[in-house]
């Protein structure tokens, strides 16, 4: 549904004072704490994760929320099905985004959220999932190819990063390539905070751009289906009825976004840190059996966004680590804040490529545990693999400190990552 800005003005009202038994009693902090460094999380988290399980925050829109940040209750947010995510939709809920929940797979329960995912759940499988590297490693030769033909010098993010996972969707999806400029312009422009771009053009990015694209598309396999993803979504619409119209354009939207929108970001992300500590990457040259292990530790230390969101609303009393959370209360998780507690990781804010216990929830957690995973892990594994064997000499060609940050999207990502060779 789309929303009006009076309907999502964001101010947060006179928010309860927290109840006498809460840590932050009398004192209940701003949040977002303050501004995303680079992949680093704020010490605040650090903090309140070590102060209680849950903490107070009032948040930039919405009001105030309890924050988990500890491993275990951030699981337990993601997995109990008392902590509702439809219960958001269209409504003024604590949360960093200017705009309002829509209703899509992303944040549907369940029973209807895995009808949509069987549809799709197939497509993801690891065993399926393999049998696409092979392509996925023409894909990395070919940008690898491209950018090295162009001289000593390029954007790491822009060439090779962003574009494998775009490409790799394009062609499940049959998407034709060239328009991923359009797309992923909608794409970003839906998914900011909304601090450079206003509720009008993120809903018009979001309910008129990206589903007048979609349809087109649609009408186009109605007339001549294929062998791909999108296809059989349409056959499921058409010939089985397992899914409305409108959940077929939304879903098929979910899937172009999140199929490269998330690992793009991170692949990059990824590729700044090992760049910018340059002996972490040398040990992966030297090693390059350490890759699938470094992966995951890349994954546990990486923030996949900048802040808190997906926000869940109790649907009836409840404890959560200690604290009681009534019915109707929000309640947010960050998963990088439990990727770093000390409770499951040893020595948890050091990057250690050999980590061989590492039950991160990167991906998630319970029935919203990212669907495409094994898609990912697999574009990190070809994309670093590649990169490894074919470029090892590759370095930043400006300070760490000097590579640019995008501000304003609810992925966090380098807005290029300049290279030399």
């Amino acid at each position: 549904m789309t929303v009006t800005e009076n309907e999502s003005s964001g101010q947060p009202g006179e928010a309860a004072a927290p109840p006498p038994g809460c840590p932050m009693h009398g004192l209940v902090p701003g949040y977002p704490f303050g501004e995303p460094v680079t992949t680093e999380l704020h010490p605040k988290y650090a903090e309140i994760r070590e102060q209680a399980a849950l903490t107070r925050v009032n948040m930039q829109y919405g009001g105030e929320a309890w924050l988990a940040t500890r491993h275990a209750d951030v699981k337990t947010v993601l997995a109990d099905r008392r902590f509702s995510r439809e219960a958001t939709v269209g409504k003024d809920v604590p949360r960093v985004r200017k705009a309002v929940e829509e209703l899509n797979i992303v944040s549907m329960d369940d029973p209807e959220h895995g009808r949509l995912r069987k549809l799709v759940a197939k497509a993801f499988t690891v065993r399926r999932v393999e049998q696409m590297r092979p392509r996925a490693q023409e894909i990395a030769d070919e940008l690898l190819d491209k950018m090295l033909a162009s001289g000593n010098t390029g954007d790491l993010a822009a060439q090779y990063a962003w574009m494998l996972p775009i490409t790799v969707i394009c062609e499940m999806l049959d998407v034709p390539l060239e328009d991923h400029y359009k797309f992923r312009a909608w794409i970003d422009t839906w998914l900011t905070l909304g601090d450079e771009h206003t509720l009008e053009e993120m809903n018009e990015a979001r309910f008129e751009k990206l589903p007048e694209y979609m349809s087109s598309l649609i009408a186009k396999r109605r007339a001549q289906p294929g062998d791909d993803l999108l296809s059989a979504l349409v056959a499921a619409r058409d010939e089985q009825d397992k899914l409305s119209e409108e959940e077929l354009i939304t879903m098929s939207i979910a899937l172009l976004a999140t199929g490269h929108h998330t690992t793009a970001n991170q692949l990059a992300n990824h590729l700044y840190i090992l760049l910018s500590r340059r002996e972490e990457w040398q040990k992966l040259v030297d090693k390059p059996e350490l890759l699938n292990t470094a992966i995951e530790e890349l994954l546990r230390v990486t923030p996949l966004s900048p802040y808190s969101e997906n926000t869940r609303i109790a649907t009836e009393d409840l404890e959560l680590g200690g604290q009681l959370v009534k019915a109707g209360e929000a309640v947010m998780i960050f998963p990088a804040v439990g990727n770093r507690d000390p409770r499951v990781f040893e020595n948890p804010e050091d990057l250690d490529l050999t980590r061989e216990h590492n039950p991160h929830i990167a991906f998630g957690h319970g029935i919203h545990h990212c669907l495409g995973a094994p898609l990912a892990r697999l574009e990190l594994q070809v994309a670093l693999g590649t990169l490894l064997r074919r470029l090892p000499e590759v370095e930043l060609a400006v300070p760490a400190e000097d590579v640019p940050w995008k501000t304003d999207n609810v992925v966090r990502g380098v807005a290029g990552l300049p290279v030399q060779w």
